[in-house]
Formats: structure tokens, sequence, C-alpha cells
């Protein structure tokens, strides 16, 4: 385990957004601060828990996708606390010797990092304690477990929603990108404003009434992100219909579409 951030106490006054997303799918590793603004925030869009599924769902069939297309080493960004079957699992299934760095800044997934370094005996996974803010950082104590000089699937999902466009959001992954190997892949999630705005600006206040950034983004603004990438097909698509045949559809109530898009592309 690699820690190049000082200890932080876990702070129980605030909610963040991992133990928030721990919630949403049934977790036990959040605080009641946390229950209560995920509770806020399903009073906007009921659909909340179904949210945090689509996405975990899509996460397990883009990391299916890319093993089985060659993939053998992912640096996940935004990790979260664990729930199984974990990246590394859905990874290491397909090909065993599979190399994972997962990084992510809550002491709490931290606490549970022991539960993403269960690799198999062929592969290896790390955990880095750091700020996705700090590329540096990441990219070199990802390093000492990935050769960056062959293709890496690089994930942020559910992550870019929390970073605004003032933040550097576009910056960072650029950085990132611009150091991955050719025939390496970048694959994001994030949620969206397109088919409810004024229900996403009301998300957006509780953010900040909290000291928290949510920015939804549309088709075109997470479209941007893969500049001078090849997306693979069906290109930025809403989460569920990213290659359904790939399993673990999740069904939900209603005709709406569970606001949120992803996308895999490929740097040549």
């Amino acid at each position: 385990m690699t820690g190049h951030e000082p200890p932080v106490e876990i702070d129980t006054s605030k909610p963040h957004p991992a133990r928030m997303y721990d919630w949403f799918l049934g977790g036990k590793d959040n605080y009641p601060v946390d229950e209560q603004m995920a509770r806020q925030l399903l009073a906007v869009d009921a659909r909340g828990r179904d949210m945090a599924r689509v996405n975990r769902a899509f996460m397990h069939r883009a990391t299916r996708w890319l093993a089985e297309n060659g993939i053998r080493q992912f640096l996940d960004i935004g990790t979260g606390i664990p729930t199984e079957p974990n990246l590394h699992q859905i990874a290491q299934r397909t090909t065993p010797d599979a190399r994972i760095v997962y990084c992510d800044n809550d002491p709490i997934v931290l606490a549970h990092a022991a539960a993403l370094l269960r690799s198999t005996p062929e592969g290896a996974t790390e955990y880095i304690q750091a700020d996705a803010r700090r590329p540096e950082v990441i990219l070199e104590a990802a390093g000492k477990v990935l050769d960056f000089d062959r293709p890496i699937a690089l994930s942020m999902l559910a992550l870019l929603h929390f970073l605004d466009d003032e933040d550097g959001a576009a910056e960072l992954v650029d950085r990132l990108v611009d150091q991955l190997a050719p025939g390496s892949y970048l694959v994001l999630s994030q949620t969206t404003g397109d088919f409810d705005p004024e229900g996403a600006a009301r998300a957006a206040a509780l953010y900040k009434a909290r000291g928290m950034t949510l920015r939804p983004r549309s088709h075109a603004e997470l479209s941007a992100f893969f500049h001078g990438l090849e997306l693979v097909d069906p290109g930025v698509s809403l989460s569920a219909d990213w290659h359904p045949e790939l399993g673990e559809v999740i069904d939900v109530p209603g005709d709406e579409p569970i606001p949120g898009y992803a996308g895999v592309a490929r740097k040549a």
C-alpha cells in the first residue's frame, strides 16, 4: 500500500461522495451525515440508488471488455469503498496476470484497502491514498506497479462531476492521458442534467450548501474529455446502454433514462 498524503482523520461532520455512494449501494461504511445527504438527493430524484447501481454495472462491463481486448493494466482513480466484485476481480477473472492500481482520497477507503489488494498470484493490486487533483503524485506511485510504456486503462468513474471546470477537470484528464502509452484506454462516467435540468440544479445546490461540488455535464461536455482519442462503439452513451450484451443490465422502474453518460476511448 502506498501513502503519499499525510494522515487524515475521517471527517464525520460532512458527507463524502465515496461514503454516500456506499450508502446508495446498500453498504454499511458510511455515517449519518452521508445518509442524510443521500436522502436529500433522493428527494430530488428518487432513483439515486439506481444511478449508483447502473454506474457500477457499467464499470463491470467496461472492465470485462477491456480485459477481453488485451488490456493487462488498470489505473482506477476515485475508487470508492470496496464493493465486490471490485475492478481487479473482474479483470483478473479474464486475465489473471492483470495489474491494478486504485486511488482515492477518503481515509475510510484506506481503512478497507485490504479488500482491494486481494490479487491473484499472477497479478498485482496496489492502493494509493491521494487526491485526484494531484496527478503527479498518482503517476509517480502508480509507476511503481504499472509499466507506462505499455497500454493502461485509466478509469475515472463518477468522479469528474465532483470537479468543476474551474478546478481544472479537463487539464487533469489531459495530464493523465498524456502519460499513457499508445493502445491505452480512457474510461469515464458522469452524471448529466440533460434530462432534468431543474433537478440537476437542485442537486448541485445541495452539494454547494455542504461545501462540495456537483457539476453535471451534457453529452457534448463529457464527449470533449475524449478529444484526440478513438471512441469505442457506441461512443458516449447512456451508461445503461454501453454494451448491455456484456451482462449486468440493471432493471429500473419507469421509462425515463438514468441520467448518466459513459464512454471508453482508445489512445492511438
